[in-house]
């Protein structure tokens, strides 16, 4: 129980950030302006955080905080593709309607230079937890091929995706990203489908 404040405070500061960046811009968006959307003190915000920078590192907590909201919307008799494929469309239409352009490839840059900890790769996010659950259940019931690996999968399905959003900011966001990737995964998934007939 005491856990949950903290999270839901931290959660509330990223969420209240991501939400005036991509109205005001990142430029414009001040400390101040933060502080009072998220209704957070000033020692509270540095507590989690060293200045506003440092929120450029969290929008996989903001990714994952929808895979959160996704959850309970999985349902046991869908097959792993199907989850994967309204997975991957739900947080595409996120990024379209709620992260600018500019601050995604602001993240994506970030994490090529960094030599700290590079946030989207973190094996332990909600995000892999999540599809290594999905990929494994669909190679038990032979949904998927079983001559890769979950971890072998799961690389791809995450290298295809932060290909999707690193084409997209190439070409500042000319397209829908949700409805581009909609065709690109369907495609992608059809890879590790399973054969019909094929043994799991």
């Amino acid at each position: 129980m005491p856990r949950k404040p903290k999270r839901n405070t931290k959660g509330k500061i990223i969420s209240a950030a991501w939400r005036l960046f991509y109205e005001q811009g990142y430029e414009d968006t001040t400390l101040e302006d933060i502080l009072e959307a998220s209704e957070t003190s000033r020692g509270t915000f540095y507590h989690y955080f060293e200045g506003k920078d440092a929120l450029l590192g969290t929008l996989s907590d903001l990714f994952d905080e929808k895979y959160r909201q996704l959850m309970p919307q999985l349902r046991e008799e869908d097959d792993a593709v199907t989850v994967l494929a309204f997975l991957n469309r739900e947080l595409f239409a996120m990024i379209d309607s709620s992260v600018s352009v500019e601050l995604l490839a602001r993240l994506l840059s970030t994490q090529l230079i960094t030599r700290g900890e590079k946030h989207l790769l973190d094996r332990n996010r909600l995000y892999f937890r999540l599809l290594r659950t999905v990929i494994a259940r669909g190679q038990s019931r032979g949904e998927l091929r079983a001559d890769r690996s979950v971890n072998e999968i799961v690389k791809a399905y995450a290298l295809m995706e932060r290909g999707l959003m690193y084409d997209w900011c190439l070409c500042s966001g000319e397209y829908s990203l949700s409805r581009y990737s909609a065709d690109m995964m369907e495609m992608f998934l059809k890879i590790y489908a399973a054969a019909p007939g094929q043994d799991s």
